[in-house]
Formats: C-alpha cells, structure tokens, sequence
C-alpha cells in the first residue's frame, strides 16, 4: 500500500489540528474560528514544521465554500428580512457603503489602484454569519427585536456578497483594462446566465428537488435521505458552474434556498449538519494556510488601520444609522457589536480578488490578519456595548421597550412556550376552567395565544424579570413546554428559588435531560419517548406496560404492596434512581454499582434479588440485565 497520501495527510493534519486549537481557543472563550484560522498558518507554508498540500487544501475549500454557501440559503427567511426591512435594508447598504470607502481610504494610502481599494473595502464590509448568530445565541438576543434586526441585516449583507461574487469576474477584465471593449458584452453574458440559472432553479428546481427529497424520505432510509440531500447541494453548484458559467457559490445558495421551501428542509439541515462543519472547518483552515503572519511585523500601521476599520469604523457607522431611523440604544449597540467581526464572505471574495489579480496578495494577509483580530476581540466589543447599557439604565435612560406589568392573577397555572406541546397543555387547562398564564419569546406564538383568550407575556423566560412577573410566588403549578433542556434548566432553577413549594412539569428527550431538570428542581419530568412507548404498549394491553405515575395515596397502596426487607427495597429504589421504568432494564452490575446498594453485603444483596424475582417486583431479561414490574415500580414509590 503506498504511503504518499497527501490528500489523506492534508485532511487529518487539518482536522486534528484544527480541533485542537478550536478547543483551546473554546476554553479561552474566543470563537473556535480563530482556532481554526491558526490552524491552517501552522500547517501552512509561512510556519516551519509540516506544510500539507495547498492546492489539495483549496479543492477542499471548494467543497466548504459549497456546502456554507448551501447552509446560508437554506436559513434564509424572506418572512424575517421583510419583518425588518425599513431598517435593515438602508442600514446594511449604508454600512457596506462606509466601510467600502474607509477600506478603499486606506488602500489608496498604500498606493494600491483603485480597483484593488474597492474589493479590499467590500471584504471589510461584510460580517461573519458564523460569529454574528453564535454570538447573539450565547447573550439569548437572537429572537428579541434587536436580535431579529441583527440577522435581516446580515442577510442583505449576505445577498450583497453574493451578488458580488457573481459580477466581479465578469468585470475583472474591464476593470484591469485587459477586457478591451467588450467588456459590457461579457457583463451582459454573465447576466443573461444569471438570469438563465434562477429561471431554471424557480421553474424546474422548485418542483423536483422537493420532490427528490420527498422521495429520499419515504424510502425509510437515513443514508439515502443524507445522500440526496448531499446530492442536490453539490450536484446543483457543480451544474451551475458547468452549464450556466455561474460560481460554485451561487449555485449551492441557491439550491439551499429552494430547499428551504419544503417541509424537511429542517431535518436535511439536521442530517447534512456534521459534513458542513466538518468542511467548514477545512475551509477556514485552507484560509489561514495563505495567512502569512509576517504582515503583522513588517506592516503593522497597515494592520492596525484595517482592525480599526473592522471594529470602530464599521461599528460606528451602523450605530450613527441605526440611531437615526429612531431605534434605541440597546439596539444600536447590540447590531454595532455583533457586526465588528469579518468571516467567511471576506475570505472567498479576497481570495477571487487576488485570483483575479484585482488585489494585491498583501491585501488578502490584511483580511486574513483583520478577521484573526476582529474574532478575538468581538467578545470585548459585547462586553464593552453592556456596559455602557448598564450605565445607560443607571443614569434612568428612556428605556426601548416598556417594561413588563405582572399579573394580577393568582393559583394560576403557567405555561413557558405556546408552540405544539404548551398549545396543548394551554387547551386542556382551559378544558378544566383554569387559569393560564402564557410566557412566550415569540412575538407570532404570543399573538396566537392571545387570539384564543389567554393572558401572555412576551419575553423570554429565562430573563428573571419575565418570571417575576408571572407571580410564580402565587402560582399553582409551572409547565416548561419549550424543548432546549438547558434554557428549561434555568427557567426551572428560577423557579424553584421563587416558589420552593409549587408544581413544576417540565418536558424532556433524554435520560440525561430528565436527571438535569430533577436535579434542578421539577417536580416531575415527562420525556416524550418514553410517554409514546407506554402508550403503545397500554393500546396493546402489555402486561408489562409502564405504568403512569400512581394518582392513588401511599395507603392504598400498601394493600397490594409485598412485605419487603431493606436490601430489597434499596434495590428497587436503585431502579427508581437510575429512572429505569416498567419495561425498562438495566444491566445487574450497574444497578449493583450504586452507592446506597454498595453499603449492603454482595451475598445479601444476591439474595435480595432473587426474593424480588420469587416477589414478582423484578424481571431477569437474561444476559444479566434487570427489569422492574408494575408491582415493584408501585412498591418502590409508596415505600
């Protein structure tokens, strides 16, 4: 077997690499992005040490620009640009616009040509999609007003870059003069294929790529729903490119873009999720393998004016726009902060710029070096926004929105989400004449709440002030509807300190999710899987169908409950431990390895089981595993 695999030695020194780097910079509380970006300069050419192959790296980022330019379109929402187009229209163009010429300001100070200025500036003017909803999604601002303001203006930005994309190598030959007078004849081509390539994707495509991936689905096969996912993604960029003359870039956007119009386009960006990032990461590998970090030393005026550019420039243009449409401090500082950072569109246009000899090679190690920069410090600019907003609400500023006015109600039920599940918890409330207080984020949910009667709240929940106001001091119980485990762990954790005695039902997808909202305080933790099986199991009348949790008082229980010794029932509350149901097993050696059933002799503990068995509390599954039964579920709850 031969041993030059460069393509092999690329792929893994990339990876292996990059993820070690991405976790230091993860426990330094930067972006893995910056790990990755070091990661290519140290397998790059400017760092001794191994070089892996550059020309492999960058088909390899071929594959990443695809597959992140699919990613961009299939979250692509008209319905949220139009929310917010009276701002994020004007206000994206306009700071693309400062941007553009402060970058083109400097390079002209360098003695760069003009074209060179334009394409340095618009790659300075576009922010990272991937550091821009990481960031918002860690400060949970991403479905506020400012948050949804946020990402309409990243998507006009995204559509200017891809439109960019597109234009700038038909232009590239009239704007270095090597394009004679043709030049018009060549935009006009390009155009026309444009043209040619969004009429075929809005005629054909909406009508079969739907139905290739219906088809996937209804095959029963993961694999091959993966796979034409896969498929439609590459296959129409590599189509684009061949028979229309379009970039790679145009063609996967759009091919995520018709994709999103189908009804799985949620579980194809599920299944497809694992290869984007993992060629999104060789991307930004290939992207720092150019970087040459002697620039930071032999050009460190240039440097510092392009990060400058990046993070105050660009910054305080949005604020000053944002200001004057009439929105408030908080949003201005918010959208600021989450645009001082440049990323993926600012790499694949330096790189085109300096393929098409339109810009300097220094100019792309100025990018590379500008979004090394402007990643690490992007969490400073946030910390810096908050606390001048701090300072703001200490000086009593009007604030943005008006504050939240609590409830009147009390022995009210409470419900934290209004989408499928808290619909249908709200409605047999309201079946039973409760009463119901709704807590919902967002503004369509809220509306919708509102419009069948119930008192809402908008607002996050796990924002302290929206719980206080839902009186949960006076509340009876507490259903968390949403689905994230980790943002339904704060809401319960808050609640339980408000409310040590009230009723909290949470809901949950995994054993790990139900021992988390226990150990945090819910009363009781419904885990969907596990309410279907026994559901099914009731419908066929299993007999060891679990049980729901008994309604009945511990007396009467007791009638039918076995006389049981201590081994035994610290065994059955082992189970009850471990969240092992009726119908559920558990390997002997684990249930034995608990601490409580540890204190017990092993030969006693022997004996203990197989009373149980003789008792009719516990089933041997064989192979060593360890159910329990309804009689012994039952005894170990009213013990």
């Amino acid at each position: 077997m031969p041993h030059h695999t460069p393509l092999i030695a690329t792929i893994v020194a990339g990876i292996v690499v990059a993820f070690a780097l991405g976790a230091v910079a993860q426990r330094l509380r930067l972006s893995p992005l910056v790990g990755y970006l070091l990661a290519g300069v140290l397998v790059g050419p400017f760092t001794p040490g191994f070089v892996a192959d550059q020309d492999l790296a960058s088909q390899l980022a071929e594959i990443g620009v695809i597959l992140l330019m699919f990613g961009v379109g299939l979250h692509f929402s008209v319905k949220d640009l139009m929310k917010v187009r009276a701002i994020a229209i004007p206000g994206a163009l306009g700071q693309m616009g400062a941007a553009t010429l402060l970058g083109m300001g400097l390079a002209y100070l360098m003695g760069w040509t003009l074209v060179a200025g334009l394409v340095f500036g618009l790659a300075l003017s576009v922010a990272s999609t991937v550091v821009l909803l990481r960031a918002l999604q860690e400060r949970r601002i991403l479905q506020t007003d400012r948050g949804k303001i946020a990402v309409g203006w990243l998507i006009v930005e995204d559509l200017a870059m891809v439109l960019a994309l597109v234009l700038l190598p038909a232009l590239a030959g009239a704007i270095t003069g090597n394009g004679g007078q043709n030049w018009t004849m060549a935009l006009g081509i390009t155009l026309a294929k444009v043209a040619a390539f969004v009429a075929f994707m809005l005629i054909v495509g909406r009508k079969v790529v739907p139905w290739l991936l219906h088809w996937a689905a209804h095959t029963g096969s993961r694999e091959l729903f993966r796979l034409a996912v896969l498929a439609i993604a590459l296959g129409v960029a590599f189509g684009a490119a061949s028979l229309f003359g379009v970039s790679f870039a145009l063609g996967a956007f759009f091919a995520g873009m018709i994709l999103a119009e189908s009804e799985l386009s949620h579980r194809a960006a599920e299944e497809t999720l694992p290869l984007r990032d993992a060629f999104a990461v060789l991307f930004f590998v290939s992207v720092g393998m150019l970087f040459n970090p002697m620039v930071v030393v032999e050009q460190p005026w240039a440097m510092a004016a392009t990060v400058a550019i990046i993070m105050v420039g660009k910054s305080l243009a949005a604020w000053g726009i944002i200001r004057l449409f009439g929105h408030g401090q908080s949003t201005a500082l918010t959208v600021s902060a989450s645009l001082a950072q440049i990323g993926e569109f600012s790499f694949i246009l330096a790189s085109l710029g300096v393929g098409l000899a339109l810009m300097p090679k220094a100019g792309q190690d100025l990018i590379l070096g500008g979004a090394l920069f402007s990643i690490m410090l992007n969490p400073l600019i946030f910390a810096l926004a908050a606390r001048r907003l701090d300072g703001a609400s200490n000086r009593q500023e009007t604030p943005e929105a008006p504050a939240l006015t609590p409830t009147d109600m009390s022995g009210h039920n409470v419900i934290v989400g209004y989408g499928r599940v808290g619909s249908a918890v709200a409605s047999g409330l309201s079946a039973g004449g409760c009463s119901i207080l709704v807590l919902e984020d967002s503004d369509d949910q809220g509306g919708v709440a509102r419009g069948h009667g119930i008192e809402t709240l908008t607002g996050n929940a796990t924002d302290a002030r929206v719980l206080d106001a839902a009186r949960l001091d006076r509340a009876d119980r507490l259903f968390v509807a949403i689905p994230g485990a980790f943002e339904a762990g704060r809401v319960v954790e808050r609640a339980r300190q408000l409310n040590p005695a009230l009723d909290i039902v949470v809901r949950a997808h995994s054993d790990a999710e139900v021992d988390h909202l226990t150990a945090l305080g819910a009363t009781e933790v419904v885990m969907g899987e596990r309410e279907i099986a026994r559901r099914m199991l009731e419908r066929l009348d299993a007999p060891a169908a679990p049980a729901p949790r008994p309604a009945t008082s511990p007396a009467e229980l007791s009638a039918d409950r076995p006389v049981l010794e201590d081994a035994e029932l610290a065994l059955l509350h082992g189970l009850r431990r471990l969240n092992i149901w009726p119908g559920e097993s558990v390997s002997k050696g684990h249930l034995l390895a608990d601490v409580e059933i540890r204190l017990f002799p092993m030969d006693r503990l022997e004996t203990a089981l197989e009373s149980l068995k003789d008792k009719a509390c516990v089933q041997d599954w064989g192979d060593g595993r360890i159910a329990p039964t309804r009689v012994g579920f039952l005894a170990s709850l009213g013990a």
